[in-house]
C-alpha cells in the first residue's frame, strides 16, 4: 500500500484534470479516434453520449465501451498500444519543464510539491506522455487486461463527482485506490495534505465538485483557457459560481500568469503554515490539561 506519513515540512499537492487543461484537446481524439472511426471526431462523442443516455450508462464507461468496439477489426488495442497514442498527445505550452521547475521553486520556500493527475481521461494514455513520470499518482480511467495485454474490463472509472475521493486519498496520504484507511480518523493537525495546502487545476464543468471542495475548504481553485483562442466563458462562470478563485491561460512557461500565480500560492504555504504550526501547538496543550 503506498502511504505516507506527515512530513517535516509543509506539503502542497498541486492536482490536475488532463484533458484541455495540460493538453489542448481530448486525448482520444489526437490519434485514436481517427484510427479506428470513419466519422467525425465530434460525431463519436455524440454516439457515446447517446449510448450513455439509452442504457442508463456512466458516460466514461460509455466512451471506454465505444473504444474496444470501433478497433474490433481495425486495430489492436492493447495496453501498449494505448501507451503508443498517448506518447502523441500534444501538450500547452510549458508542460514539459512546468512539473520540475515548480517543485524546485517550493524546494527553495521550504515547501514540498507534488503533482497528481485527477482525470476522467485513460491512464494508460497518461502514462505513454513524456511528462508521465513527474506525477506522485495518476488517478484516471483505466482497463483489466488479458495476460497478453488486451482490455477485458474497466479497472477504474473516474467521473465528475467521484474524482473527489482522491482529494481525500492525497489530503490523508493514504494514495492506494484500495486503502480502506482513507476512512480513518485523523486528528486535523495530522493531516499530511490539508486541503489548504491543495491546488486543483482544471477547465470545465467535470472538475467542478473537485473545485468546490478544494475552494470551500481554504485551498485554491484554478480554471485555465486556451490561450489561443481565449475564450474565457467557463471560468468567468465558474468564478461568478464561486467554483474557482483564480483563472488564467493554460500556459505553463516561465513568467505566464500561471507560473507567478501558483508560485505566489506556494510563499503563501510556508508563511501560512508557520501560523497553523503555533494554533496546533496551543490545542495541543490545552488537551494535555
Amino acid at each position: 500500500m503506498d502511504r505516507r506519513t506527515k512530513e517535516d515540512r509543509p506539503v502542497l499537492a498541486i492536482c490536475y484534470d488532463f484533458d484541455k487543461t495540460l493538453s489542448p484537446t481530448d486525448m482520444q481524439a489526437q490519434g485514436y479516434i481517427q484510427s479506428v472511426y470513419d466519422g467525425d471526431v465530434s460525431e463519436f462523442w455524440e454516439e457515446t453520449d447517446e449510448l450513455a443516455q439509452n442504457n442508463e450508462m456512466d458516460t466514461n464507461l460509455a466512451y471506454m465501451f465505444k473504444m474496444v468496439e470501433e478497433a474490433r477489426g481495425r486495430i489492436l488495442l492493447t495496453r501498449k498500444s494505448l501507451e503508443e497514442y498517448g506518447s502523441r498527445v500534444a501538450l500547452y505550452p510549458g508542460v514539459k519543464e512546468w512539473f520540475e521547475r515548480i517543485r524546485a521553486y517550493g524546494a527553495e520556500k521550504g515547501v514540498i510539491v507534488e503533482h497528481y493527475i485527477i482525470s476522467s481521461g485513460l491512464k494508460e494514455m497518461i502514462e505513454g506522455t513524456e511528462v508521465a513520470d513527474s506525477f506522485e499518482k495518476i488517478y484516471a480511467s483505466s482497463f483489466m487486461y488479458d495476460d497478453k495485454g488486451v482490455p477485458i474490463w474497466p479497472a477504474m472509472v473516474v467521473n465528475f463527482t467521484n474524482k473527489t475521493q482522491f482529494l481525500f486519498r492525497i489530503e490523508k496520504g493514504t494514495l492506494d485506490v484500495n486503502d480502506a484507511g482513507v476512512n480513518e480518523y485523523f486528528m486535523p493537525e495530522d493531516y499530511r495534505v490539508p486541503f489548504r495546502n491543495m491546488i486543483y487545476i482544471g477547465d470545465s464543468d467535470t472538475d467542478i465538485p473537485c473545485m468546490k471542495l478544494v475552494n470551500t475548504n481554504g485551498g485554491h481553485s484554478i480554471g485555465v483557457y486556451d490561450a489561443e483562442r481565449q475564450d474565457k466563458t467557463k471560468v468567468h462562470k465558474m468564478l461568478r459560481d464561486n467554483r474557482i478563485r483564480y483563472f488564467a491561460p493554460a500556459d505553463y512557461t516561465e513568467g505566464s500568469e500561471l507560473d507567478s500565480l501558483v508560485k505566489a500560492i506556494i510563499d503563501r504555504t510556508r508563511a501560512n503554515e508557520v501560523l497553523e504550526s503555533v494554533y496546533y501547538d496551543c490545542c495541543r496543550e490545552i488537551r494535555s490539561e
